[in-house]
């Protein structure tokens, strides 16, 4: 009976009662060791007795092994996985070694662990049931957690009890001491002196497993409590290793080989170097601290596997791990069996430190980063030659980098740089510290770390360079202006032809010498350059693909950046590049709102590329799509949720400028929607003409800085942004950059050139939004002049535009425009049919309109089939349809 525990049942009941009725669900159980973790997951599996049950344990000796824990867990549906979209299904045969897994993103693993458990909850409900996570090697308990996240309506509960604060974000129970009368109930049927209950309770301080375990270990201790002295863990690890010290020698070696390893065959395989058979096991499970059937050797309680161990003299230890690597044969042992030599090892051991890092090329192949970094940092603690060492302390390094282990990766660079002479080494630990660094939020030391590599290598190796500067673009912008003029930098390095990131880097420099320096002088136009690129790159290049994408939107050409945006998203998608998704997504919303004025397409994308982001852990991406967000929402007159977003945005320890000034232009632009023309002339003056004034949003505010200074009797204010806008609008080679800087002349300029303004910015059709905004501000002027008729036109134009882009602060203005001409605002058109579908029922109708099954839906928007289905048939009754074969008949595209 688990006494006290009331609340923390009650959760887990909900949890397999939602999943018997087809939802699903993820329950993270933290706390202590020994506060009762393990109990609850045994209570979980006893009332779930009508699911199908798949557990696992993570064991720290194999902690340093990819996929070690998510491989043990999902085995018995393994035979499924021929079902799985192809890029699953490789990607998780190749994480488990089955296959060639180069070229996988390693999110994608996360994504075939969720299909694959989907496709075992086709033969009824699961319950995954993970103890110990915080021992599961980092690659598992990522693909777990990006899983558990997605989880949606494929009837699967995961639940994992760790000590950690892993998996951040999922619904959890921290389990604390037990209440006093919780506690007396645990001690109700013990047969203990008063004065030795009292002391139990004392020191137990309400945790179960001290509850149960300290009475016999005080029970011949007659020294006063001690409450300050060893933590309570130590002391049951204590109670623990008191137990096993009264075991024969031979059990407590083959409890020490059991604590490495808990495969049956493997302990009496070591058991035998030393002599010992099966028998001397049996003292242990008399003894109650393990439990042995014919696979496994399972300890009671975590805390029993640890004392065994930390009580083994090193000698002894040493002697087991050279045991295990000897039993440990076979190709499919080689990575287990490495690590048993090395921590066997004393000293230098080349032939060990070389099996090590083969290890550490397996993980890596497999995107098991973190194991990767582990087994190169061993295998250079193994090496005597420092040459090498440092080599591989770099690897190391670089690895940690691809890990997100920011700290460990510094560290490790740190450690390296002292081994190292060869300046390719040299240059490529740089870009290690400057990357972590950038992560960290220090634009400024990443900058210049990642100059200082590319000057290193800029006469040796050119192309690495020209790569490591492509990287400075990305810094530069997120410093300062100052920095962003080291693009000329590339002019002085010799760019190799053919070369797909020398093509990109020559984008990259013709953008932002246009946008930092005010000229096209000597650079080709910037169409050509873009297209020269294009041409080079593959499917195989993503990230140049990136980088290539983003390059444009900084001089306003947003038309190649839809285009590449839009065939990357889906190449994306197909393949299952996960982790460069909200990137291209970003990219893509910002070409769909600029370009086209498609704002609920944009809303769209940005929805999906958010909640990826929040999904595998991209946190500057969350700022920076939450900030766009908020500046939809401040087109939509949503006040409350622009607030909210702008809060949720700029709350965070570090805020990247990207993020923060798209927040202002929010702010900006709700205040001038909402007629607050003072409020907004102040935010977004400072936004343009601020120190981030080459911003994207920065640059892109002007047009409505412009209209808040003219309506607020204030033109002068504006005019100095407005003259660096002009230069930019007409280097951007773009005709709706040229048609808003028309609309501005129109604003600024003498009365007898306002028309003409008017009608040049008119004459550009290609946004509708900017254009019924120009359309409004003419009617306006035409009203003031007396030509009412004329401006009932145009202002009935800008009306309905507004109207079908749910931009209701315009639209509210155009209508009190309109009925001051004398003329009656036409009655409010019906909402679309489109209106009261959420982001993501939009796009799931939208793939199934064409013809795309469950399955292939689920593939391309990181779901679970059962979780398109049930998306589906919550869109049907808002569009007035029964079934998907009506799709097709339905217009979905954006009312743009």
């Amino acid at each position: 009976m688990l006494h006290g525990r009331e609340p923390e049942i009650s959760a887990i009941d909900r949890l397999l009662a939602e999943v018997r009725a087809g939802s699903s669900g993820a329950l993270v159980v933290r706390g202590e060791p020994g506060i009762g973790k393990t109990a609850l997951l045994e209570y979980a599996a006893a009332h779930g007795g009508d699911l199908q049950i798949m557990r696992s344990v993570g064991v720290r000796s194999e902690s340093d092994l990819a996929f070690a824990g998510l491989h043990l867990l999902i085995r018995p549906v393994l035979d499924r996985i021929a079902a799985l979209p192809e890029p699953q299904r490789q990607a998780l045969e190749g994480a488990f070694g089955l296959a060639d897994a180069r070229g996988a993103d390693r999110l994608l693993v996360g994504l075939g662990v969720l299909s694959l458990l989907a496709e075992a909850a086709e033969d009824g409900p699961v319950l995954c049931l993970v103890d110990d996570a915080h021992w599961l090697d980092r690659s598992s308990l990522d693909a777990l957690t990006f899983a558990a996240r997605r989880l949606g309506a494929e009837s699967v509960a995961l639940i994992m009890a760790t000590r950690g604060d892993h998996m951040p974000g999922l619904p959890e129970i921290r389990l604390r001491g037990l209440s006093a009368a919780a506690a007396a109930a645990v001690l109700e049927d013990a047969v203990l002196t008063p004065a030795l209950r009292y002391r139990v309770l004392a020191e137990a301080q309400g945790n179960p497993l001290a509850l149960i375990e300290l009475p016999a270990a005080l029970s011949g201790d007659a020294s006063p409590s001690r409450p300050g002295g060893l933590p309570l863990t130590s002391r049951l690890r204590a109670a623990f290793a008191g137990q096993v010290d009264h075991l024969p020698e031979a059990t407590q070696t083959l409890l020490l080989v059991a604590a490495m390893t808990d495969r049956l065959g493997e302990v009496l395989a070591a058991g035998e170097r030393f002599g010992f058979g099966a028998d001397a096991l049996l003292p242990a499970e008399k003894a109650g601290l393990v439990a042995v059937d014919e696979r496994a050797v399972t300890f009671r309680h975590p805390l029993i596997r640890e004392a065994v161990y930390q009580r083994a003299p090193v000698g002894l230890r040493l002697a087991v791990h050279a045991a295990l690597a000897d039993v440990l044969s076979g190709d499919h042992n080689a990575d287990r069996r490495a690590w048993h030599r090395a921590a066997a090892a004393v000293g230098p051991d080349e032939e060990t430190a070389a099996e090590l890092e083969r290890t550490a090329l397996r993980a890596a192949d497999r995107r098991g980063y973190a194991a990767a970094a582990a087994a190169y940092e061993r295998a250079a603690a193994l090496t005597d030659d420092a040459g090498a060492r440092g080599r591989r302390l770099a690897l190391a390094a670089e690895a940690a980098t691809e890990a997100g282990e920011l700290d460990r990766a510094g560290a490790l660079a740190g450690e390296a740089a002292e081994h190292l002479t060869d300046p390719l080494l040299k240059a490529r630990l740089l870009h290690v510290r400057s990357t972590a660094d950038f992560w960290r939020g220090r634009y400024g030391e990443a900058h210049r770390l990642v100059l200082s590599a590319a000057d290193l290598v800029r006469e040796i190796a050119p192309a690495q360079a020209v790569r490591m500067l492509t990287q400075a673009f990305h810094t530069g912008w997120y410093v300062g202006e100052p920095e962003l003029k080291d693009v000329a930098r590339l002019s002085r390095i010799p760019i190799p032809t053919g070369d797909p990131m020398g093509a990109v880097a020559r984008v990259q420099a013709g953008a932002f010498a246009r946008l930092v320096d005010g000229t096209a002088a000597g650079l080709p136009p910037l169409g050509d350059a873009v297209a020269d690129a294009r041409a080079l790159l593959t499917s195989n290049h993503p990230r140049e693909q990136v980088l290539l994408a983003g390059a444009p939107l900084v001089i306003g050409a947003d038309v190649h950046t839809l285009e590449i945006t839009t065939r990357l998203a889906e190449e994306c998608r197909a393949r299952g590049r996960i982790g460069i998704l909200p990137t291209v997504l970003f990219f893509l919303a910002e070409a769909e709102l600029f370009h086209e004025g498609r704002h609920h397409d944009a809303l769209t994308t940005v929805s999906s590329a958010l909640r990826i982001a929040e999904d595998t852990g991209q946190h500057q991406w969350v700022i920076q799509l939450k900030s766009v967000l908020a500046y939809l929402a401040a087109l939509a007159g949503d006040e409350e949720g622009c607030r909210r977003l702008c809060d949720e945005a700029v709350g965070g320890a570090v805020v990247p400028m990207q993020g923060a000034l798209w927040v202002d232009w929010a702010r900006g632009v709700l205040d001038l929607g909402c007629g607050r023309v003072e409020a907004a002339l102040t935010r977004l003056e400072a936004l343009a003409q601020g120190p981030g004034w080459y911003h994207i949003s920065a640059m892109r505010c002007v047009p409505d800085l412009v209209e808040a200074a003219v309506r607020h009797g204030k033109p002068a204010r504006a005019r100095p942004a407005f003259a660096r806008y002009e230069r930019w609008a007409l280097l951007s080679e773009q005709p709706l950059p040229q048609a808003l800087a028309d609309r501005c002349r129109a604003l600024l300029g003498a009365e007898d050139e306002v028309e003409d303004r008017y009608l040049a910015a008119l004459s550009h059709r290609g946004q509708p939004f900017e254009h019924a905004r120009t359309s409004l501000l003419y009617g306006e002027w035409l009203r003031r002049s007396r030509r009412k008729a004329a401006a009932g036109g145009h202002l009935r134009e800008a009306l309905e535009t507004f109207e079908r882009l749910g931009a209701r602060p315009w639209a509210d203005r155009a209508t009190a425009e309109l009925e001051a001409t004398g003329t009656r605002a036409p009655k409010l058109r019906a909402r679309g049919i489109l209106a009261d579908l959420t982001p993501q029922e939009l796009q799931i109708v939208r793939l199934a309109a064409q013809g795309l099954s469950n399955k292939d839906i689920a593939a391309q928007l990181i779901l679970s089939p059962r979780t398109v289905g049930y998306h589906l048939y919550k869109a049907y009754p808002k569009l007035g349809v029964a079934s998907r074969a009506e799709l097709a008949a339905l217009d979905l595209s954006d009312p743009a």
